[in-house]
């Protein structure tokens, strides 16, 4: 119980300071932590490996541990100090992650900004796409297709209905910067989405998205 309220409390902390960054208002709940990890222990035909982008204070991070096979390994990405020091902290002494610490690592650089000697067959997402620019969301995406093998699978979420509702709300700049993300998110729905679920139970309900390269 001290482990999850001290979670809670540096994520509600993080996203006053970081908002643009951090999104959610609170960690991912536990349906929308399987569905995000669902496919790490499927069409296992060897050791996996597996990037996380955005763990945040590693709520996904965890449902991927419990799934992970002997021989796969993890990569996160995260760009919040805090967050990341506290990855490091789990990675060492909280009993679901101490099981992959030595085939986990973590970078503290942008998405654009890593370079794996080799690609993976996995990337979750955890980044609040709705906060970014139409450009920005169209290079992670483009980074994502480097980073993939081939076959690969991409899984993230987005708040259910979350720019329809901002569009209401927000003034004209960030409506047009809302249709950008629209546009670029059914292309890439169009083109490679092979399934879609439905959290209900979550703050907020989320759609996760998953695609295959």
């Amino acid at each position: 119980m001290s482990n999850c309220f001290n979670e809670y409390r540096l994520f509600l902390r993080e996203f006053r300071r970081n908002f643009h960054t951090t999104g959610a208002i609170l960690p991912s709940g536990r349906g929308l932590c399987r569905a995000l990890s669902r496919h790490v222990d499927q069409d296992s035909s060897g050791p996996k490996r597996i990037l996380e982008v955005g763990p945040g204070t590693g709520p996904v991070t965890r449902q991927i541990a419990a799934r992970m096979g002997p021989e796969d390994r993890l990569d996160l990405v995260e760009l919040n100090e805090s967050f990341v020091h506290q990855l490091q902290t789990d990675l060492e002494n909280d009993l679901q992650l101490q099981p992959i610490a030595t085939r986990t690592r973590v970078f503290q650089i942008p998405i654009q900004d890593l370079e794996p000697q080799e690609p993976y067959d996995l990337i979750i997402s955890g980044l609040p796409l709705n906060n970014f620019s139409p450009e920005l969301v169209e290079s992670i995406f483009e980074v994502f297709a480097r980073l993939a093998a081939p076959e690969a699978t991409l899984s993230f979420f987005e708040y259910i209905a979350i720019r329809r509702f901002k569009s209401f709300v927000s003034p004209r700049q960030d409506r047009e910067r809302l249709r950008g993300i629209s546009r670029i998110l059914d292309r890439e729905f169009q083109e490679r989405e092979i399934a879609r679920d439905g959290i209900w139970c979550n703050v907020l309900p989320a759609w996760v998205h998953h695609l295959r390269y």
